[in-house]
Protein backbone atom coordinates (compact mmCIF):
# COMPACT_ATOMS: atom_id res chain seq x y z
CA UNK A 1 0.00 0.00 0.00
CA UNK A 2 2.83 2.49 0.75
CA UNK A 3 4.07 1.92 -2.53
CA UNK A 4 1.02 2.22 -4.03
CA UNK A 5 0.67 5.39 -2.21
CA UNK A 6 4.03 6.53 -3.51
CA UNK A 7 3.99 5.98 -6.59
CA UNK A 8 -0.03 7.49 -6.79
CA UNK A 9 1.36 10.89 -5.94
CA UNK A 10 4.60 11.18 -7.92
CA UNK A 11 2.61 9.93 -10.97
CA UNK A 12 0.07 13.07 -10.18
CA UNK A 13 2.89 15.14 -10.17
CA UNK A 14 3.84 14.32 -13.02
CA UNK A 15 0.96 14.03 -14.91
CA UNK A 16 -1.22 17.06 -13.61
CA UNK A 17 0.90 19.93 -14.98
CA UNK A 18 0.85 18.16 -18.49
CA UNK A 19 -2.79 18.45 -18.12
CA UNK A 20 -2.98 21.72 -16.80
CA UNK A 21 -0.78 23.13 -19.56
CA UNK A 22 -1.92 21.58 -22.43
CA UNK A 23 -1.15 22.28 -25.98
CA UNK A 24 2.14 20.22 -27.84
CA UNK A 25 3.58 19.30 -23.87
CA UNK A 26 0.56 17.14 -23.77
CA UNK A 27 -0.65 16.09 -27.02
CA UNK A 28 3.60 14.20 -26.91
CA UNK A 29 2.69 13.34 -23.25
CA UNK A 30 -0.35 11.07 -24.84
CA UNK A 31 1.76 9.47 -27.80
CA UNK A 32 4.29 8.22 -24.94
CA UNK A 33 1.46 6.85 -22.69
CA UNK A 34 -0.20 5.45 -25.62
CA UNK A 35 3.28 3.92 -27.10
CA UNK A 36 3.30 2.21 -23.68
CA UNK A 37 -0.50 0.90 -23.63
CA UNK A 38 0.24 -0.69 -26.95
CA UNK A 39 3.87 -1.71 -26.24
CA UNK A 40 1.76 -3.56 -23.02
CA UNK A 41 -1.27 -4.76 -24.77
CA UNK A 42 1.39 -6.76 -27.84
CA UNK A 43 3.20 -7.95 -24.86
CA UNK A 44 0.40 -9.89 -23.28
CA UNK A 45 -0.17 -11.80 -26.88
CA UNK A 46 3.68 -11.94 -27.26
CA UNK A 47 4.28 -9.65 -30.15
CA UNK A 48 7.21 -7.36 -29.79
CA UNK A 49 6.67 -3.82 -30.82
CA UNK A 50 9.94 -3.73 -32.65
CA UNK A 51 8.83 -6.63 -34.59
CA UNK A 52 7.39 -5.99 -38.09
CA UNK A 53 3.60 -6.12 -36.69
CA UNK A 54 4.35 -4.44 -33.48
CA UNK A 55 5.75 -1.38 -35.87
CA UNK A 56 2.95 -1.36 -38.16
CA UNK A 57 0.51 -1.43 -35.49
CA UNK A 58 2.24 1.26 -33.49
CA UNK A 59 2.40 2.87 -36.88
CA UNK A 60 -1.63 2.88 -37.17
CA UNK A 61 -1.47 3.51 -33.48
CA UNK A 62 0.38 6.84 -34.31
CA UNK A 63 -2.05 7.80 -36.88
CA UNK A 64 -5.42 7.48 -35.26
CA UNK A 65 -4.25 9.37 -32.27
CA UNK A 66 -3.46 12.56 -34.34
CA UNK A 67 -5.60 15.49 -33.40
CA UNK A 68 -8.24 16.37 -35.40
CA UNK A 69 -5.87 19.50 -36.31
CA UNK A 70 -3.47 17.39 -37.42
CA UNK A 71 -5.53 15.54 -39.43
CA UNK A 72 -6.49 18.20 -41.53
CA UNK A 73 -3.06 19.43 -42.25
CA UNK A 74 -1.85 15.78 -43.08
CA UNK A 75 -4.72 15.15 -45.77
CA UNK A 76 -4.16 18.44 -47.30
CA UNK A 77 -0.16 17.26 -47.45
CA UNK A 78 -0.75 13.49 -48.46
CA UNK A 79 -4.18 13.86 -49.96
CA UNK A 80 -5.13 10.68 -47.22
CA UNK A 81 -7.57 11.01 -44.17
CA UNK A 82 -6.20 9.52 -41.55
CA UNK A 83 -8.57 6.62 -41.47
CA UNK A 84 -7.24 5.26 -44.96
CA UNK A 85 -3.37 6.31 -43.94
CA UNK A 86 -4.38 3.63 -40.78
CA UNK A 87 -5.95 1.20 -43.25
CA UNK A 88 -2.49 1.10 -45.31
CA UNK A 89 -1.01 -0.55 -42.11
CA UNK A 90 -3.60 -3.19 -42.06
CA UNK A 91 -2.83 -4.42 -45.45
CA UNK A 92 0.95 -3.68 -44.62
CA UNK A 93 0.27 -6.17 -41.83
CA UNK A 94 -2.36 -8.97 -43.94
CA UNK A 95 0.36 -8.86 -46.65
CA UNK A 96 3.13 -9.80 -44.31
CA UNK A 97 1.12 -12.87 -43.12
CA UNK A 98 1.00 -14.10 -46.36
CA UNK A 99 4.98 -13.56 -47.18
CA UNK A 100 5.88 -15.23 -43.92
CA UNK A 101 3.37 -18.37 -44.92
CA UNK A 102 0.62 -17.64 -42.20
CA UNK A 103 2.95 -17.69 -39.38
CA UNK A 104 1.42 -14.57 -38.30
CA UNK A 105 -2.06 -15.32 -38.68
CA UNK A 106 -5.12 -13.58 -40.07
CA UNK A 107 -6.19 -13.75 -35.98
CA UNK A 108 -3.16 -11.89 -35.33
CA UNK A 109 -3.70 -9.08 -37.47
CA UNK A 110 -6.91 -8.37 -36.37
CA UNK A 111 -5.10 -8.58 -32.66
CA UNK A 112 -3.00 -5.85 -33.56
CA UNK A 113 -5.39 -3.91 -35.35
CA UNK A 114 -8.01 -3.84 -32.50
CA UNK A 115 -5.34 -2.92 -30.48
CA UNK A 116 -4.16 -0.11 -32.18
CA UNK A 117 -8.10 1.05 -32.49
CA UNK A 118 -8.45 0.14 -28.74
CA UNK A 119 -5.41 2.54 -27.55
CA UNK A 120 -5.18 4.68 -30.44
CA UNK A 121 -8.97 5.57 -30.33
CA UNK A 122 -9.25 5.82 -26.60
CA UNK A 123 -6.00 7.89 -26.01
CA UNK A 124 -7.06 9.90 -28.90
CA UNK A 125 -9.77 11.38 -26.92
CA UNK A 126 -7.66 12.21 -24.46
CA UNK A 127 -6.21 14.82 -26.74
CA UNK A 128 -9.64 16.27 -28.40
CA UNK A 129 -11.23 16.67 -24.76
CA UNK A 130 -8.06 19.04 -23.37
CA UNK A 131 -8.54 20.89 -26.60
CA UNK A 132 -12.50 21.45 -25.57
CA UNK A 133 -11.29 22.69 -22.44
CA UNK A 134 -9.85 22.05 -18.97
CA UNK A 135 -12.86 21.49 -17.04
CA UNK A 136 -13.53 18.17 -18.89
CA UNK A 137 -10.58 16.25 -18.87
CA UNK A 138 -11.16 17.35 -14.87
CA UNK A 139 -14.21 16.25 -14.91
CA UNK A 140 -13.37 13.24 -16.26
CA UNK A 141 -11.25 12.32 -13.60
CA UNK A 142 -13.34 13.13 -11.17
CA UNK A 143 -15.67 10.88 -12.27
CA UNK A 144 -13.20 7.94 -13.08
CA UNK A 145 -11.43 8.76 -9.69
CA UNK A 146 -14.75 9.23 -7.28
CA UNK A 147 -16.11 5.76 -8.64
CA UNK A 148 -12.97 3.87 -7.91
CA UNK A 149 -12.69 5.03 -4.16
CA UNK A 150 -16.10 4.79 -3.81
CA UNK A 151 -17.03 1.38 -5.41
CA UNK A 152 -13.57 0.01 -3.35
CA UNK A 153 -14.49 1.45 -0.20
CA UNK A 154 -17.98 0.82 -0.31
CA UNK A 155 -17.39 -2.49 -1.61
CA UNK A 156 -14.97 -3.80 1.31
CA UNK A 157 -18.08 -2.07 3.89
CA UNK A 158 -21.14 -3.71 2.25
CA UNK A 159 -19.76 -5.87 -0.81
CA UNK A 160 -21.90 -9.08 -1.00
CA UNK A 161 -22.71 -10.35 -4.33
CA UNK A 162 -20.30 -10.79 -6.76
CA UNK A 163 -20.72 -8.54 -9.69
CA UNK A 164 -18.32 -10.81 -12.15
CA UNK A 165 -16.27 -13.46 -10.47
CA UNK A 166 -15.20 -14.75 -13.72
CA UNK A 167 -13.49 -11.88 -14.59
CA UNK A 168 -12.80 -9.61 -11.58
CA UNK A 169 -13.51 -11.55 -8.12
CA UNK A 170 -13.09 -9.04 -5.99
CA UNK A 171 -15.86 -6.60 -7.15
CA UNK A 172 -19.45 -6.46 -5.83
CA UNK A 173 -22.41 -5.15 -7.11
CA UNK A 174 -22.67 -3.06 -4.35
CA UNK A 175 -19.60 -1.68 -4.73
CA UNK A 176 -20.44 -1.12 -8.45
CA UNK A 177 -23.46 0.67 -7.41
CA UNK A 178 -21.39 2.50 -4.38
CA UNK A 179 -19.03 3.69 -7.33
CA UNK A 180 -22.00 5.41 -9.41
CA UNK A 181 -23.54 7.12 -6.19
CA UNK A 182 -20.23 8.48 -5.09
CA UNK A 183 -19.28 10.24 -8.67
CA UNK A 184 -22.47 11.67 -8.82
CA UNK A 185 -21.84 13.25 -5.30
CA UNK A 186 -18.40 14.52 -6.45
CA UNK A 187 -19.68 15.59 -9.51
CA UNK A 188 -22.42 17.55 -8.41
CA UNK A 189 -19.77 19.41 -5.71
CA UNK A 190 -17.74 20.13 -8.76
CA UNK A 191 -20.98 21.94 -11.01
CA UNK A 192 -21.57 24.00 -7.46
CA UNK A 193 -17.71 24.53 -7.39
CA UNK A 194 -17.40 25.94 -10.93
CA UNK A 195 -20.92 25.43 -12.96
CA UNK A 196 -20.02 24.17 -16.12
CA UNK A 197 -22.74 21.69 -17.56
CA UNK A 198 -25.43 22.76 -20.02
CA UNK A 199 -28.05 21.57 -17.46
CA UNK A 200 -28.30 19.45 -14.26
CA UNK A 201 -30.25 16.59 -16.40
CA UNK A 202 -26.84 16.57 -18.60
CA UNK A 203 -24.67 16.43 -16.18
CA UNK A 204 -26.58 13.89 -13.42
CA UNK A 205 -27.22 11.38 -16.79
CA UNK A 206 -23.99 11.94 -17.90
CA UNK A 207 -21.97 10.92 -14.53
CA UNK A 208 -24.46 7.87 -14.43
CA UNK A 209 -23.14 6.85 -17.75
CA UNK A 210 -19.64 7.32 -17.57
CA UNK A 211 -19.00 5.99 -14.03
CA UNK A 212 -21.08 2.50 -15.53
CA UNK A 213 -19.14 2.55 -18.52
CA UNK A 214 -15.64 3.40 -16.45
CA UNK A 215 -16.21 0.49 -14.51
CA UNK A 216 -16.93 -1.67 -17.70
CA UNK A 217 -13.57 -0.04 -19.10
CA UNK A 218 -11.63 -1.70 -16.20
CA UNK A 219 -13.54 -4.69 -15.98
CA UNK A 220 -12.67 -5.49 -20.16
CA UNK A 221 -9.16 -4.87 -19.44
CA UNK A 222 -9.24 -7.35 -15.94
CA UNK A 223 -11.48 -9.65 -19.09
CA UNK A 224 -7.92 -9.01 -21.39
CA UNK A 225 -5.66 -10.14 -18.86
CA UNK A 226 -7.44 -13.07 -17.41
CA UNK A 227 -7.46 -14.71 -21.12
CA UNK A 228 -3.88 -13.83 -21.43
CA UNK A 229 -2.80 -15.03 -18.49
CA UNK A 230 -1.47 -11.63 -16.67
CA UNK A 231 -1.71 -10.30 -13.53
CA UNK A 232 -1.03 -6.64 -14.64
CA UNK A 233 -0.80 -4.99 -18.24
CA UNK A 234 2.88 -3.81 -17.04
CA UNK A 235 5.41 -2.76 -14.48
CA UNK A 236 5.77 0.93 -15.56
CA UNK A 237 3.85 2.29 -11.77
CA UNK A 238 5.17 0.10 -8.83
CA UNK A 239 1.48 -0.86 -7.05
CA UNK A 240 -0.64 0.00 -9.64
CA UNK A 241 0.62 -2.30 -12.41
CA UNK A 242 0.79 -0.97 -16.32
CA UNK A 243 -0.28 2.48 -17.96
CA UNK A 244 -3.30 0.53 -19.12
CA UNK A 245 -3.99 -0.84 -15.79
CA UNK A 246 -4.54 3.08 -14.77
CA UNK A 247 -5.92 4.20 -17.95
CA UNK A 248 -8.69 1.67 -18.83
CA UNK A 249 -11.45 3.49 -17.37
CA UNK A 250 -10.60 6.99 -18.98
CA UNK A 251 -9.99 4.88 -22.38
CA UNK A 252 -14.07 4.16 -22.48
CA UNK A 253 -15.24 7.82 -20.39
CA UNK A 254 -13.23 10.33 -22.92
CA UNK A 255 -14.58 9.09 -26.30
CA UNK A 256 -18.29 8.67 -24.13
CA UNK A 257 -18.43 12.61 -23.57
CA UNK A 258 -18.02 13.38 -27.23
CA UNK A 259 -20.15 10.74 -28.24
CA UNK A 260 -23.01 12.45 -25.41
CA UNK A 261 -22.15 15.59 -26.95
CA UNK A 262 -21.55 16.73 -23.73
CA UNK A 263 -17.71 18.33 -24.81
Amino acid sequence: MKTRIITGVVAAALFIPFVVYGGLPWTILVYALAAIGMYELLKMNDISIFSTPGVLGTLALFVLLMPNEWAVQVEQWTGYPKLELAFIMVILLLVYSVLIKNKFTFDNVGFVVLAAIYVGLGFHYFIETRNEGLVYIIFALVVVWSTDSGAYFTGRKFGKRKLWPEISPNKTVEGFVGGILIAVVFAVAMELIYPFASSWASLLLVTIVCSVFGQMGDLVESAIKRHYGVKDSGNVLPGHGGILDRFDSLLFVLPLLHFLHFV
